[in-house]
């Protein structure tokens, strides 16, 4: 599978935002990619939450998510549009953090709203209450596409290992987790992480991230990794916006779990725990 990843650095104008999506997936279908991958919040960032109550649309309304699907259509190109903030009467007042699975004819796969919220006050003085604004989803998603059952998750779950053995139990060999990390946590924990999750998992793992100064102020951390199954990093992007491609080689995934055969060796484990 050639993947092509975006990373962005996304704004508070929803048309900018689709139209810079649209013009890379007509750029990596050029460059013969199979699928697009791109960050949590591809659509819209902005912790100015009254601009944003203004901004965000329902699903069925999201211009993001039309643009999207249509360039998907018209490029013959499968795209994971890593989420979008959408207004969704079915969590009580408040938005969904939404993942999208589009295939080459425009049509959704798979919907995924994030699972676990990020509340934090950090030492640099930034505090973050994602529960404050967003309700947590209630399903863990896996998808078949052409390549791979892909198993969809969002940034901060990425912290919860939990969830990917649930996605590897039902099948998934490629770990989907779109990102938009803060500077100081990705500096400490991103590609450990991530590699982590990769190699427990013996699973390919595609983190498309936000990258640089946005213009609500926040600084994302960058780096959109691919990484294979032993934990080797297949591609890094720095921290620099733009596209870049790579041939995944999803033989490699038999290869390692043959040689540390984890998966099968799971147990599952009693709810009880003795303390002694």
């Amino acid at each position: 599978m050639r993947a092509a990843i975006f990373q962005m650095t996304s704004g508070v104008d929803p048309a900018a935002n689709a139209a810079a999506i649209a013009e890379m997936a007509a750029r990596a279908k050029g460059e013969g990619a199979d699928m697009l991958f791109t960050p949590e919040m591809a659509g819209y960032l902005d912790r100015d939450r009254q601009r944003a109550a203004a901004t965000l649309r329902s699903e069925a309304d999201d211009p993001v998510l039309a643009a999207v699907r249509e360039a998907a259509a018209k490029q013959g190109l499968w795209v994971h549009l890593g989420s979008l903030p959408l207004k969704d009467e079915r969590i009580d007042g408040r938005w969904a953090n939404r993942s999208f699975m589009i295939d080459d004819s425009g049509e959704i796969r798979a919907r995924y709203d994030k699972i676990h919220l990020f509340d934090v006050d950090l030492a640099t003085g930034e505090s973050w209450r994602e529960s404050s604004v967003y309700g947590p989803g209630e399903r863990v998603v896996a998808v078949d596409t052409p390549w791979a059952r892909m198993g969809l998750s969002v940034c901060y779950d990425m912290r919860f290992p939990d969830l990917y053995r649930a996605l590897t139990n039902a099948g998934a060999t490629v770990l989907l987790m779109p990102a938009a990390f803060t500077v100081p946590t990705g500096r400490a924990h991103w590609h450990i992480l991530l590699r982590a999750r990769a190699i427990e998992a013996g699973c390919f793992v595609i983190a498309a991230a936000q990258t640089g100064h946005h213009a609500d102020g926040r600084d994302t951390y960058g780096h959109s990794l691919i990484v294979d199954p032993w934990g080797d990093i297949v591609l890094d992007m720095g921290e620099t916006a733009g596209l870049a491609l790579a041939q995944i080689d999803l033989s490699r995934i038999e290869e390692v779990r043959g040689r540390v055969p984890a998966l099968a060796n799971r147990r599952s484990l009693p709810m009880d725990v003795t303390v002694s």
